[in-house]
């Protein structure tokens, strides 16, 4: 007989709810008034910034946002201060906020709290005026209130957000030795995935499956814990998922902490019924392919591009290819590219010629007051090579952990750069020459941070 026990608590209401969120005061920082700073032939730049809850660089205090064009946002004269004059943006702690491909609309579902999994999206005025759009929608009956989600890019109509719960299975049929009456066989991950109408704020689908490792993986004790960052390939017909393992000691079932890692793994779903998951596993890359709150991987020339993280060789860009295996003869690993050790991946993002940014930590990064020290890198994925980026200044405080967004426009992309409660300036690093422009001042305030630009 097989007995189960819940480790994660499943979903198991699918009724469709409607949430309301409260906005804030709409008035608009006068220096930088939509009014007299229209967008001609640019874009927003719209500014993220998560205020500290009861730690420096913490976050959970909340996201406020401020938005500017791209011409202020690279005038160094100008400056802008969210956490005075920002829009707030509904959510318990830091937002999982998304942009539209132009930056006219941001995207958010709420994380956590009485409003957790509520989506809304606002059209960008400027400055602090961001206009709520459309209907609101839960997601929350599908996949809990704190919903790890992402806007897939087929032209800003579709969201994606999943779940996996797990749970320990014994066999109570007796045990070498007899020493207990538990025998642990395997732990069931299970996933559920629901696609979202970002235009019209409806559901689209949703589907549950389980997600089995190998039957000796399995014996082993791993087990997929934690899933995120759904991209869809070339072709719009396969969804891949990232995927983190963890493991529990077979014979005690306790959960172990040092482990081998096993090859970095991804689920790929047909698109965009969401059925028949199947797992493929790198041989180049070991670690998690999860990331973290930001897009981790992209379509890039046919391919989808991937990073890995927790890697024992430092962080890789892994390379899936159009049959929807990972192309093992892809070796891009960080460590190599940029002569450091135990380099982490936070976040990154490509530009349409291949050139990327990418926001990492390694293992000589100094320990600041909320982590480890942040850097930026220029990347090339034809080439596989990378350089940090030295024009921007680098404080101990620089932390990079909860980095969401950057802006690509063309070849240029703008990022943000404050330590921790201290002021700093969004910089635009144009991936085509290596040029890097400061752009105006970011306005900081105690044991709160930047997140990045949408």
């Amino acid at each position: 007989m097989i007995r189960k026990f819940l480790n994660v608590r499943m979903l198991m209401s699918f009724a469709l709810f409607a949430g309301l969120l409260t906005s804030c005061d709409k008035t608009v920082n006068e220096e930088l008034d939509p009014e007299t700073n229209p967008i001609d032939g640019g874009r927003w730049i719209t500014v993220a910034a998560a205020k500290m809850g009861d730690n420096p660089g913490d976050g959970n205090g909340g996201t406020l946002i401020y938005a500017i064009n791209a011409e202020d946002a690279k005038d160094p004269t100008k400056s802008i201060a969210p956490f005075d004059n920002g829009f707030i943006v509904p959510s318990n702690r830091t937002a999982r906020l998304q942009s539209s491909e132009d930056g006219n609309t941001i995207f958010n579902i709420s994380y956590a709290g009485d409003t957790g999994g509520n989506y809304s999206k606002y059209t960008v005025n400027g400055g602090q005026d961001f206009a709520l759009t459309g209907s609101e929608v839960s997601i929350a009956p599908y996949v809990g209130s704190a919903p790890r989600w992402i806007k897939l890019f087929d032209g800003d109509k579709t969201g994606a957000a999943v779940y996996v719960s797990t749970e320990n299975q014994f066999d109570d049929n007796g045990t070498p030795n007899d020493e207990t009456d538990d025998v642990y066989k395997r732990t069931e991950a299970t996933m559920g995935i629901v696609t979202l109408d970002l235009e019209n704020s409806v559901i689209k689908n949703f589907q549950e499956a389980s997600i089995p490792l190998t039957t000796e993986e399995e014996a082993l004790g791993y087990y997929i814990s934690r899933i995120d960052m759904p991209t869809l390939n070339a072709a719009g017909n396969k969804l891949y998922i990232g995927a983190r393992l963890s493991k529990v000691n077979p014979l005690t079932a306790e959960r172990e902490d040092d482990y081998e890692i096993l090859g970095s793994k991804t689920i790929v779903l047909d698109y965009p019924s969401l059925l028949n998951p199947t797992i493929i596993t790198s041989t180049v890359g070991f670690g998690n392919t999860n990331g973290y709150r930001s897009i981790n991987a992209f379509e890039y020339n046919g391919s989808v591009y991937q990073a890995n993280q927790s890697d024992p060789e430092g962080s890789h860009i892994l390379k899936i290819d159009a049959n929807n295996e990972y192309d093992n003869s892809y070796d891009f690993n960080l460590d190599d590219a940029l002569g450091i050790e135990g380099a982490y991946i936070l976040a990154w993002r490509p530009t349409e010629s291949g050139k990327a940014i990418i926001a990492y930590r390694h293992d000589g990064s100094a320990d600041g007051v909320a982590g480890a020290q942040g850097y930026f890198a220029l990347a090339d994925l034809n080439t596989k090579t990378a350089q940090q980026i030295t024009e921007i200044p680098y404080d101990i405080d620089f932390y990079l952990f909860q980095y969401q967004g950057f802006v690509v426009d063309g070849d240029d992309v703008f990022v943000t750069q404050a330590p921790v409660g201290k002021n700093g300036n969004i910089y635009i690093i144009n991936t085509a020459n290596g040029s890097v422009t400061k752009g105006a001042e970011l306005v900081n305030v105690e044991g709160s941070h930047f997140i990045g630009a949408f």
